[in-house]
């Protein structure tokens, strides 16, 4: 069967290698007509031989809409179940009860999903863990490598490493007096089951959390006696059931639907029209009206320092009427005065303990503090002051 199936997948196969890895679409779609890498497109035209049975039906319809109107119908006749996609994201809340009075009449649920709703969690009594939960990136997940095994030691083949995608996923808690490991994962180099048999009734439950090992890409580089040895589980030659998620329900939380307002305009395609016309005219209506009587805002320009402006005149006039004793003056008295409210120093006094401080303080050299002081003190006593005497308190000021 095995090169069977290489000979019937060799263009998929070479098709694989002449495509470039940037045109390859290495998304987890788990889609049934889809010939990507991780689509499902070979386990679903190869399940009639895995299964032995020509009888495979792929639904068109929710599981939940056909378990309710086929309920009657297939009590007699024993089914298989199948579904392996990322989870089982159309299930409508109403779908456990009804798989677990399916499969306790006696059929069979296959499961391969990355996780599981609590609602099922629950009634079957069991809980997982997934490692790698928040690695949801395609180069993230293609990182993750490990080994499946089964604990059948009749296979032939019982080990099997994965080199793309394979999350560190496992059952983490079950009931040991209904659930039988059938398979494992190593994660930090402990076996923890990823495949299990859960018996409800007369029929059972088996449940795998890697569904990324039977897809294409697994299947056509070695993987095909996993998905084998897994199917083999399933009772042969019996009428089977192939979920491909494609559809809502239509009967699910119907009792609610029935007291959605919208429910009977969007059944008929005048009332639709009439509705979104309606919802859009209103809004344009709101936008246009409020436009129109929304107040102008009046802007308030800032008040302008013109401390800046104040100070450059006074300097001009200064320098114009060439006052450089008096210039000197004013720089002497605004340094001090700067000295006294950022290091609260007493300015009244300026001795040897006062440009120790000073220096201290400011985190200025003593030598040029020391220096700057003393021509304050010079120029203070003195009548006159020179330009170029200007120009050095200046140049000394400004680099303390």
């Amino acid at each position: 069967m095995i090169l069977n199936l290489l000979k019937k997948y060799a263009p998929l196969l070479l098709l694989f290698l002449l495509i470039s890895c940037n045109k390859t679409n290495w998304e987890e779609n788990f889609k049934e007509k889809e010939k990507s890498p991780f689509g499902n497109y070979i386990i679903y035209n190869e399940a009639s031989q895995l299964l032995e049975n020509n009888n495979i039906t792929l639904l068109k319809e929710n599981i939940y809409d056909y378990l309710i109107l086929h309920s009657v119908v297939d009590s007699l006749e024993t089914k298989n179940y199948v579904s392996i996609k990322h989870s089982g994201y159309k299930y409508p809340v109403e779908v456990v009860p009804e798989l677990l009075n399916f499969v306790a009449k006696g059929n069979n649920v296959f499961l391969a999903f990355n996780s599981f709703k609590d609602s099922l969690k629950s009634s079957l009594n069991f809980t997982t863990n997934n490692l790698d939960k928040h690695k949801n990136s395609i180069n993230e997940l293609k990182k993750l490598k490990g080994t499946l095994s089964f604990k059948n030691s009749t296979f032939s083949k019982t080990s099997f490493y994965f080199d793309k995608n394979l999350r560190r996923n496992y059952f983490l808690q079950y009931d040991k007096k209904t659930t039988t490991v059938l398979g494992t994962i190593k994660v930090d180099g402990e076996s923890v089951p990823n495949f299990i048999k859960i018996n409800h009734g007369k029929g059972a439950f088996y449940l795998n959390l890697h569904p990324v090992a039977f897809t294409n890409y697994n299947l056509l580089n070695g993987k095909e006696e996993y998905a084998a040895n897994a199917f083999s589980y399933l009772p042969n030659k019996v009428y089977t059931l192939w979920d491909p998620q494609i559809k809502s329900s239509k009967y699910a939380d119907k009792k609610e639907d029935d007291n959605n307002i919208f429910k009977f305009f969007l059944e008929h395609a005048t009332l639709k029209w009439f509705l979104f016309v309606s919802l859009i005219g209103l809004l344009l209506f709101m936008l246009f009206n409020a436009r129109r009587k929304q107040r102008a805002i009046p802007v308030i320009e800032p008040l302008k320092n013109s401390t800046v402006a104040f100070t450059q005149t006074i300097a001009n006039l200064y320098l114009k009427e060439e006052d450089h004793k008096n210039l000197a003056d004013k720089k002497i008295a605004y340094f001090l005065e700067k000295v006294r409210t950022k290091y609260l120093l007493n300015t009244s006094n300026l001795n040897n303990d006062f440009i120790e401080k000073l220096a201290s303080k400011s985190g200025n050299d003593l030598q040029k503090t020391k220096y700057l002081v003393n021509t304050i003190i010079t120029l203070s006593n003195k009548t006159e002051c020179s330009k170029e005497q200007l120009i050095v308190l200046y140049k000394m000021i400004e680099n303390f």
